[in-house]
């Protein structure tokens, strides 16, 4: 862990539109938007726990406000964000774990591959999962870079409305690992894009996500907040109650279909990948790639 003084994480009741590294704030059509937002441009909004477990504080702040219908994922700087943080001075792999998503133990006293299941089945898969079933629409706003981590936070939204400069990347095999834990790939892709974006590395683009069926809109970056609040302004006149049940339905679908057991599975492949890297390689369980040569790699990949 890093000798750099990390702030704690923001409670329900701790979050301002200026507060760092996620901010909230309600308004929009009828003032019955949630605003939650990435507050960390100068990582690229990489997710550390701070912003994870601040994220869920700002999520749960939104559900329990009954005058917020729609709530918007957002992000302030360049990109959408960047992923899991694996390299800033605030990475924090070792602390923060409030059990919130998952009932397990307490993975900060622990090592090895009791520490990294322990700790993402709380923070990368149960978080997912448990935004995944808020009982309030929401939209991601996505510009800029979506990579990795950040597939996970808009996947988990019920729409995504991307501007015409936002891209897309789950460059993960490169790491030996079968794509980030919330995998979801072949249910939001369909399997042969999902192959294709997972065996090559390659970043695909908004327009591309559309065609795909991924993204709901593709709009210019100056209109993308328009578009989200235009989005968000039919859904505010909708009852609460046709929102929820209707959410809940297409889930349960999705569910039906096997996406939440498939998701399982392939969390048990990831681990193992993590296992048998830190085995071949000293310990380290990422495959000896760090921030520095994935973003190299993606680069000399022509992605």
């Amino acid at each position: 862990m890093s000798d750099a003084v990390i702030p704690p994480p923001l409670g329900p009741d701790d979050l301002g539109p200026d507060t760092s590294p996620v901010a909230y704030e309600v308004g929009g059509p009828a003032d019955a938007v949630a605003y939650v937002t990435l507050n960390r441009p100068e990582y690229r909004n990489a997710q550390n726990s701070v912003m994870t477990y601040s994220l869920d504080g700002a999520f749960r702040k939104a559900v329990d406000d009954a005058s917020v219908k729609v709530i918007v994922l957002r992000a302030n700087g360049k990109h959408f964000s960047a992923g899991h943080d694996i390299g800033t001075p605030e990475r924090d792999f070792d602390t923060y774990y409030e059990n919130a998503a998952v009932l397990h133990w307490d993975h900060t006293d622990k090592s090895g591959a009791d520490q990294r299941l322990a700790r993402e089945m709380e923070v990368y898969m149960g978080m997912c999962r448990r935004w995944r079933d808020i009982p309030k629409p929401m939209i991601a706003a996505v510009h800029g870079a979506c990579i990795a981590g950040g597939l996970m936070l808009a996947w988990v939204c019920d729409f995504i409305v991307a501007s015409d400069d936002a891209f897309f990347s789950d460059p993960v095999a490169r790491m030996g690992i079968p794509g980030v834990e919330y995998f979801a790939h072949a249910y939001v892709l369909g399997p042969r894009r999902a192959k294709e974006i997972l065996f090559t590395g390659e970043r695909f683009t908004a327009t591309q996500a559309a065609e795909w069926g991924m993204v709901n809109h593709v709009v210019e970056r100056d209109g993308l907040a328009g578009k989200v609040n235009g989005i968000a302004e039919k859904i505010v006149e909708m009852p609460m109650q046709g929102l929820f049940l209707s959410k809940k339905a297409v889930n349960i679908c999705e569910d039906q279909m096997g996406m939440r057991n498939a998701m399982d599975s392939v969390f048990g492949w990831h681990h193992f990948a993590h296992s048998a890297n830190a085995e071949s390689s000293g310990g380290d369980s990422l495959g000896g790639m760090d921030a520095k040569s994935m973003k190299s790699a993606a680069a000399g990949s022509g992605s």
